[in-house]
C-alpha cells in the first residue's frame, strides 16, 4: 500500500472527526438561514481540484459520486429537523447523526483502502469530494425549506401572542 493512500485517509479522518466535534457543538447554538447556506458555498471551492489533469473525473464517475452522495444524503435528512426553543431556532440534536456520520467515515476508510490501488488518489479525491457534495446539497436544501416553515410557524406563533396581549 503506498505512503500516500494512508497519509490521506489519516488525513481525512482526523477531518471528518473534527467536522463532527464541530458539528456537535454548534448545533448548541440557534440555525439561521447563514449557517445553512454557507458550508456548501465555502465548500465549492473544492472544485478548483479539477483544474489539476490528474483529478478529472470522466462522467461515469461523476454519475456514480454524485448517485451515491445523493443516496447517502437521504440519511442526513431523515435525522435533520429543527424545533423552537427559547423564542429560537435550534437544530434538534439526534443521536443516529453521529454514528450515520461515523459510519460514512468508515465506509470512505474502507473504499478508499479498497480501491485506492485501482483508481488513483487523485480521482479517489475528486469521486469522494463529488460524493460529498451531492450529500451535502440536498440535504442543505432540505434543511432551508424545513427552517423557513418552522420560521414562519414562530412568527405566527408570535403574532398571535402580540395580538392576545393587546385584546
Amino acid at each position: 500500500m503506498n505512503a500516500m493512500l494512508i497519509i490521506t485517509t489519516v488525513g481525512a479522518a482526523f477531518m471528518a472527526l473534527a467536522t463532527i466535534f464541530i458539528r456537535m457543538k454548534a448545533i448548541k447554538k440557534p440555525a439561521n438561514i447563514k449557517k445553512i447556506i454557507l458550508p456548501p458555498v465555502f465548500m465549492s471551492t473544492g472544485f478548483l481540484m479539477f483544474i489539476y489533469e490528474p483529478a478529472r473525473l470522466n462522467i461515469s464517475q461523476i454519475l456514480e459520486a454524485l448517485s451515491v452522495g445523493i443516496l447517502f444524503s437521504f440519511l442526513l435528512i431523515k435525522t435533520s429537523s429543527f424545533e423552537i426553543r427559547d423564542n429560537d431556532i435550534y437544530m434538534k440534536r439526534s443521536k443516529a447523526f453521529v454514528f450515520i456520520l461515523f459510519a460514512l467515515l468508515i465506509a470512505r476508510v474502507i473504499f478508499k483502502l479498497l480501491m485506492g490501488d485501482v483508481i488513483n488518489i487523485e480521482e479517489l479525491a475528486g469521486m469522494f469530494f463529488i460524493l460529498a457534495y451531492g450529500m451535502i446539497i440536498p440535504w442543505r436544501i432540505f434543511m432551508f425549506i424545513q427552517f423557513k416553515k418552522i420560521e414562519k410557524k414562530k412568527l405566527l406563533a408570535e403574532k398571535n401572542e402580540s395580538a392576545i396581549f393587546r385584546s
